[in-house]
């Protein structure tokens, strides 16, 4: 191997989630800090919740909102 082309590596980092859920692992970085880890994803808790960044779930519905209501009043089309 060359040397002085490979990033140090740190065999006990910390990972940090934002749930506040920490673990150590392997890594080229001493800390990693995750949204999201195995203990509040969805898909390992079996729960279904909505991870909000900046209200673009919120803005979302409202425009589902607006949008079923300019459709109730419109004629059906078609032949």
């Amino acid at each position: 191997m060359k040397k002085g082309i490979h990033p140090e590596y740190y065999p006990q980092a910390q990972v940090i989630c934002g749930c506040g859920n920490t673990f150590t692992t392997g890594a080229t970085k001493p800390v990693i800090k995750t949204d999201i880890c195995s203990a509040c994803h969805p898909f390992f808790t079996g729960e279904q919740r909505i991870v909000d960044t900046a209200g673009q779930v919120e803005r979302f519905m409202r425009r589902l909102e607006k949008r079923e209501e300019g459709t109730k009043g419109a004629k059906v089309r078609g032949g």
